[in-house]
């Protein structure tokens, strides 16, 4: 049982290493299941509780976040930057980006501009983001 928990931990990590390395390649969760033998259910189920996110999720965070340092750091149009990150829509692109930062990458970008951002909001919104009690519960324990 142990080995099988192996391989399937392996696997998972394949998954996680192909979306770091081809974020901006059309990818869907179907195709990362077949890469590595398994169903695109049992596949999202057992990404989620190794790492806390769907495959899917994790893709877009990968996404956002090389858009993130695209928008701070040149002078590449948001509609550039959005299809260089792997989007085929702005209109998604912007929605995604504002549910993950925050902000629309506009104002994203103004903000980055007049150095209003110290820290990636996208870190911020995670350090803030609201705490079941059954969480705080928990960690006040610790």
């Amino acid at each position: 049982m142990r080995a099988d928990r192996l391989a399937e931990l392996r696997a998972l990590r394949r998954v996680r290493d192909r979306i770091d390395r081809e974020f901006a390649r059309p990818l869907d969760v179907p195709g990362l299941a077949a890469g590595v033998h398994m169903s695109a259910g049992h596949l999202s189920r057992r990404f989620k509780a190794a790492y806390g996110e769907s495959p899917y999720s994790y893709l877009m965070t990968r996404r956002i976040e090389r858009a993130m340092a695209l928008i701070r750091g040149g002078d590449a149009s948001i509609t550039d930057i959005c299809f260089a990150v792997g989007f085929s829509s702005l209109g998604t692109f912007s929605t995604r980006f504002s549910e993950l930062v925050g902000l629309p990458p506009s104002e994203y970008r103004a903000r980055a501009v007049h150095g209003d951002l110290d820290l990636p909001t996208i870190v911020v919104k995670n350090a803030l983001r609201p705490v079941r009690n059954r969480e705080a519960g928990r960690s006040a324990a610790d």
